[in-house]
């Protein structure tokens, strides 16, 4: 295929670094290595005040990106909301996720949307406008089936997961089967860290947890390891530097990964890049399309006793835990980059679209 002029626009938080984040810059990487001129084009935006998420969209709308330097761009990849607001006719999306608090979390705790009047009107103005966006799109494409399922149910689009690999896929190692169990995850109350937290207060004394990264609420956690008496057995890692982030996949007995409809959890794929099994949730969204009950890991109801009686069990059995976490290895090692770049580029003279600004 002839090199192409690609444009990745990615929606970036100020302050915030997360797989999304890390996503944006492996596929650029894993273009460039393809052939491909790649380039990242990130505005800022912020969801808070949530009456300002249209003015951020409009922002995107603003953008058109059909040129740049002088020449052509041949296809631009929209990643999250709401970078496919911007103006290209072969504009391709791989969604990560929309604007979740007005999607599947509303009437949730993890949503700011309630039922009010006012919230339900920008709710419905807010996906009525993601609907005619993501239809302007030459290919609908996601990073996970859960993320294609929330588009079908409330866009009534059709799309194709397309998985990645973690980026440090190439470096994790198995290990010794440890006496911790790790959670590794960003510290926002959606990822349910809580959840572990509790769930170690019921597990065997000989086992800990350890949790390792950052976020907006480590020190609410802090002080509710403290309230629950568990310092000695729960431990907050901070962000942690990828080669001992390894180490620790390489040395734990179990991952416990529990979060609230994940979108797709490189957790998971990491776990099992590093032989061990992976406890979650039945809740936990894109976890569930790797995780298989008592095959390479254990699905268990959202409550600490149920995450527990799991973490107690691989506890007492080291060789159960090497036996899943192989079994484990098996399902991620086949996922590559190769896939995601073949289907996103596939098409890139496909079809031209109308990219008018209003999104009134």
């Amino acid at each position: 295929m002839t090199p192409l002029r690609i444009l990745i626009l990615e929606a970036q938080v100020p302050f915030v670094h997360g797989g999304a984040e890390i996503l944006v810059r492996e596929l650029a990487a894993a273009l460039t290595a393809r052939g491909h001129h790649a380039q990242i084009v990130a505005v800022p935006f912020t969801d808070s005040p949530k009456d300002e998420i249209l003015a951020g969209a409009d922002a995107w709308r603003l953008l058109d990106v059909t040129k740049a330097a002088g020449g052509d761009v041949d296809l631009v990849i929209a990643t999250k909301f709401p970078t496919y607001f911007a103006r290209h006719p072969r504009k391709v999306l791989w969604l990560v996720h929309q604007h979740r608090a007005a999607y599947e979390l509303a009437g949730t705790r993890f949503s700011d949307f309630a039922h009010t009047p006012r919230d339900v009107a920008l709710r419905k103005r807010l996906i009525d406008t993601d609907t005619r966006m993501l239809r302007e799109c030459v290919g609908h494409f996601t990073i996970a089936r859960t993320v294609s399922e929330r588009m079908l149910k409330y866009n009534a689009i059709a799309s194709e997961a397309l998985y990645n690999p973690p980026k440090l896929a190439q470096r994790l190692h198995d290990g010794p089967y440890g006496d911790y169990v790790l959670t590794v995850t960003r510290l926002e109350h959606v990822k349910r860290v809580d959840l572990a937290i509790d769930t170690f207060a019921k597990t065997s004394a000989s086992m800990r947890l350890l949790i390792a990264g950052d976020g907006s609420i480590r020190h609410e956690l802090a002080e509710y390891i403290e309230r629950r008496g568990l310092r000695d057995r729960v431990m907050l890692l901070g962000r942690v530097e990828d080669d001992a982030l390894i180490e620790l996949y390489a040395g734990c007995r179990a991952v416990l990964f529990a979060p609230y409809q994940e979108d797709y959890g490189y957790v998971t794929l990491e776990a099992f890049l590093s032989r061990k099994p992976v406890i979650t949730a039945n809740d936990s969204g894109g976890t569930l399309e790797f995780v298989v009950d008592g095959v390479n890991g254990y699905v268990c109801e959202p409550t600490p006793d149920a995450l527990a009686a799991a973490a107690n069990r691989l506890a007492k059995d080291a060789a159960l835990a090497a036996e899943l976490g192989a079994r484990g290895h098996g399902v991620a090692a086949h996922i590559t980059w190769d896939n995601v770049v073949d289907q996103l580029t596939a098409n890139p003279q496909g079809p031209r679209r109308s990219t008018s600004v209003t999104i009134q």
